[in-house]
């Protein structure tokens, strides 16, 4: 059998960027406090991390793409919350903003990790920013820190 390789949560000397969507920002403000926490948990240093505001969701490719691509990050993590309302523009709208997103991660080598929700309602947002599901804040910066650490050993020496 040949090696395996596996990603642990370690993330002393990982450089981070995240990047948050304003429009809800009830919502965003509570993904951000659970990656906070999850950074703090698993040893990321504050020095390290850097925060980019953009207006909505579908900003989040872009500026994801930028900072990748600037070589000062070993991951980035992209926070917001698109909320179904009674028009198609959800679907558009997380549909795109997920392809981004992974396009990211496809074309740069950097991970680009998708924490937006897409919750049916602000409750369901609620409870996946801190409530009864957890927060997919934190959970998104525990994958990055895995995705690093896993990427590290992935590395030809």
């Amino acid at each position: 059998m040949g090696a395996t390789y596996e990603g642990g949560l370690d993330g002393a000397g990982v450089r981070l960027a995240l990047v948050v969507s304003r429009f809800n920002e009830a919502v965003t403000t509570r993904l951000l406090a659970g990656a906070r926490e999850a950074m703090t948990q698993h040893g990321v240093s504050e020095d390290d991390v850097d925060i980019a505001w953009v207006p909505g969701a579908f900003e989040l490719p872009l500026a994801a793409r930028k900072l990748a691509e600037s070589h000062r990050y070993d991951a980035i993590v992209c926070l917001g919350a698109v909320i179904r309302g009674e028009t198609p523009h959800f679907e558009y709208v997380s549909a795109e903003v997920a392809r981004g997103v992974s396009e990211v991660s496809r074309d740069t080598g950097v991970p680009a990790v998708f924490g937006v929700i897409t919750p049916d309602t602000r409750e369901q947002a609620l409870e996946r920013t801190g409530g009864s599901r957890g927060n997919k804040g934190a959970d998104a910066v525990a994958t990055a820190i895995e995705m690093v650490n896993l990427l590290r050993q992935l590395r030809p020496d």
